[in-house]
């Protein structure tokens, strides 16, 4: 009798054990689940990470890139020589123009000296006063010495001036003056002319010379 109890009493115990070491079972299968899910999340993360990044140029690829890149460097040099030429074009072309306006302009106020001019040489025919028409002739050359100044015309004075290659052109050699005079300009055959400050026609001059 106390042999079967001790039985009852042990199938009893294993009976109580069975479900303990199921839920042990269980909760350690539930905890591995976890780990193996972080450790397959990080692979799949790893392998999109590989498939979306870029991929290295190939040499092919870069050659082709530098050739671009020089072609449009071509087309901008070209565009900017093709600029230039025409803002070239266009400075030379005002350049011109003005030119002609300008001569165009000086020969429209010079007109007025010439009429007056002619009226002079009609007064020749008919006046018996050379002394008048000697007055007005001379006004007429000082009204367009005058005009030829407001353009920048500039008579050079060379009379008693010591003589300068830089404005003169000795065309004699004057000796037997006196000493102070050595190297001075004496008469001027032809007179000089400067446009601002550019010597356009050199004064012809006798030149003093002393006799020593």
């Amino acid at each position: 009798m106390n042999e079967n109890n001790e039985n009852i009493e042990e199938m009893k115990s294993e009976t109580l054990e069975e479900p303990q070491a199921n839920e042990n079972t269980e909760n350690n299968a539930t905890a591995e689940a976890p780990a193996d899910e972080n450790a397959e999340t990080a692979e799949n993360a790893e392998t999109q990470a590989e498939e979306e990044a870029p991929a290295e140029p190939t040499v092919e690829e870069q050659l082709a890139a530098a050739n671009a890149t020089i072609e449009e460097l071509k087309k901008a040099a070209l565009y900017k020589a093709a600029e230039f030429d025409n803002y070239r074009k266009h400075v030379i072309k005002e350049k011109a123009d003005l030119i002609k306006t300008g001569g165009a302009n000086v020969m429209k106020a010079i007109l007025p000296i010439i009429d007056d001019f002619e009226r002079a040489e009609q007064m020749m025919d008919k006046s018996e006063d050379v002394n008048a028409v000697k007055e007005g002739v001379t006004l007429i050359i000082d009204k367009f010495l005058k005009l030829l100044a407001t353009e920048g015309l500039k008579k050079i004075d060379c009379i008693g001036k010591e003589f300068d290659t830089d404005y003169h052109e000795a065309i004699a050699m004057v000796p037997g003056q006196p000493a102070e005079m050595q190297n001075k300009v004496i008469d001027c055959v032809q007179a000089g002319y400067m446009m601002g400050d550019k010597v356009i026609r050199y004064s012809k001059v006798a030149v003093a010379k002393d006799n020593n």
